[in-house]
């Protein structure tokens, strides 16, 4: 393996919870941003916003119908905005472990900034498809399609990603422990932010309440998992017996992958086919039934081994 390749698999959080297209694809493109964001000393937080408007940017191009050359032209450029912001989304996390500048303003930008692409895009679904009609009716979309996206948006694919989020960090906190993990909690995010001030700190307060939620949402769809971190702490403390966390690896490892689709890759390609081929509303189809369907049966699964593992703790 040359010296290269393994300076970037440095960069990957873990082969656990790499994804395959990641790993081919993402990941090395990212890593050369890296190295040239650091040769200028840029902070990685700088990249995760420059993420944000590259993302703003592609869904301001979906708006165009792609059924004119003008309009599928456009299309493609929100393609490769799209996937510009991804590179870029790769390249802070990967800056940040290579220079040891992990914030937990990093952390919190880094969700945020895929917040902020998927609701221009949705918004500009929205727009493409208002007037258009329902197929096979004579109905317009119009308000439906805006209640439509709401629902996929702000119900499905929050909790989608931000569930996904939370159990690859709860793998890598049994792989590597706490300090390979950004495995945090709402009563230590709460606590900060009743500490910090309001004067000076406005919008770090902002986001700290943003990541509050953001956490609590997390905890209050995982009850099996918190009833057994809670056990954890009470019989180990800090110090969880090697034997357990790889028993607790070896039934998280198979839903890495459900987590993988949940998040990016998979969501985006069905994006891309679905705006080019002039069809957006079947993404919203998708994130509603196909995604959601995913989503289900990955908590399903990750309840059902939390209830036995903390079963036998009991017994």
């Amino acid at each position: 393996m040359s010296d290269n390749k393994k300076s970037m698999e440095l960069t990957f959080k873990s082969q656990d919870t790499e994804e395959w297209i990641d790993i081919v694809f993402t990941r090395p493109i990212g890593y050369r941003w890296a190295l040239f964001f650091n040769h200028f000393d840029i902070h990685p937080n700088v990249v995760t916003v420059i993420s944000m408007f590259l993302g703003a940017a592609a869904g301001v191009m979906f708006v165009f119908d792609a059924g004119t050359t003008r309009g599928l032209i456009y299309n493609i450029i929100g393609v490769l905005l799209l996937a510009w912001a991804n590179f870029y989304d790769s390249c802070d996390g990967q800056m940040a472990r290579m220079t040891g500048k992990k914030t937990r303003l990093g952390r919190i930008l880094d969700g945020f900034a895929g917040d902020v692409w998927f609701f221009c895009i949705y918004v500009a679904i929205v727009i493409r498809i208002f007037h258009q009609n329902i197929p096979f009716t004579d109905i317009h979309w119009e308000w439906f399609g805006l209640l439509l996206a709401c629902i996929c948006g702000f119900v499905c694919h929050a909790r989608q990603c931000g569930l996904a989020d939370y159990y690859r960090n709860v793998h890598l906190f049994f792989l590597k422990g706490k300090d390979g993990s950004e495995l945090d909690n709402s009563v230590q995010q709460r606590k900060l932010y009743e500490e910090t001030p309001w004067k000076g700190n406005f919008l770090w307060k902002i986001f700290l309440r943003s990541y509050c939620n953001y956490t609590r949402q997390q905890e209050l769809q995982t009850p099996a998992f918190q009833a057994l971190l809670a056990k954890i702490g009470k019989v180990y403390g800090d110090k969880i017996p090697q034997t357990f966390r790889d028993k607790f690896r070896k039934n998280s490892l198979p839903l890495m992958k459900y987590a993988n689709i949940l998040t990016f890759n998979v969501r985006a390609i069905v994006l891309y086919i679905s705006c080019l081929a002039n069809v957006p509303w079947m993404y919203l189809l998708f994130e509603l039934v196909v995604m959601t369907t995913l989503y289900l049966y990955m908590r399903w699964r990750h309840e059902s081994f939390c209830r036995r593992m903390l079963a036998e703790m009991e017994a």
